[in-house]
């Protein structure tokens, strides 16, 4: 009887050394790694090149500022980046809309503003409730086949030759979160 109740209270500490412990994440190496960034947990769906003659680039190329063509000059690519985030946390947060892509040698390039009322793929935050996840389900950018809301960016092709390309995701007052994009 005193064995098991040995057994027993060494399991029961194995246990409780064993808790739940909430990690954060701030580097990933790669897409589809969940990183954290001030309470909120984001994820690259997807990250690629988007080509204006594509019929299915064109849409997500709408909404671009007024006076940018979707046709860019030959040393130039249009690449989006799918963005979905969810909060975790037991208060309402607001999602960072400050992203920055740079390449080895140091360039760096930041988002395109795209129209939401015209686009209906833009990652626009807005603040997240409990559990609550951006895309918002059932939206056109949460159905959709990459299930992420749209970062696009501008990059000069001669970038592509400086990888990794790195993703890294900003909030004012938190520590940022840095993921290496395929390509």
């Amino acid at each position: 009887m005193l064995r098991k109740l040995v057994l027993l209270a060494c399991v029961a500490v194995f246990v409780a050394g064993c808790g739940y412990k909430t990690a954060v994440t701030t580097i990933a190496e790669t897409e589809g790694v969940y990183v954290d960034v001030a309470g909120l947990t984001y994820q690259i769906q997807l990250s690629r090149y988007l080509n204006p003659g594509d019929v299915e680039d064109k849409q997500y190329l709408q909404g671009l500022p007024p006076g940018v063509s979707p046709n860019l000059p030959g040393d130039e690519i249009w690449f989006g980046v799918w963005m979905r985030v969810k909060n975790y946390s037991d208060v309402p947060l607001m999602p960072t809309d400050t992203f920055v892509i740079t390449d080895t040698e140091g360039n760096k390039y930041e988002p395109v503003p795209l129209d939401s009322a015209t686009n209906v793929f833009v990652y626009d935050p807005i603040l997240l409730q409990h559990a609550q996840v951006l895309p918002t389900p059932d939206s056109a950018a949460s159905s959709g086949p990459i299930q992420g809301s749209l970062i696009l960016f501008r990059l000069k092709t001669t970038s592509l030759q400086n990888r990794p390309l790195k993703l890294s995701i900003e909030h004012e007052g938190a520590e940022s979160a840095e993921v290496d994009l395929d390509l």
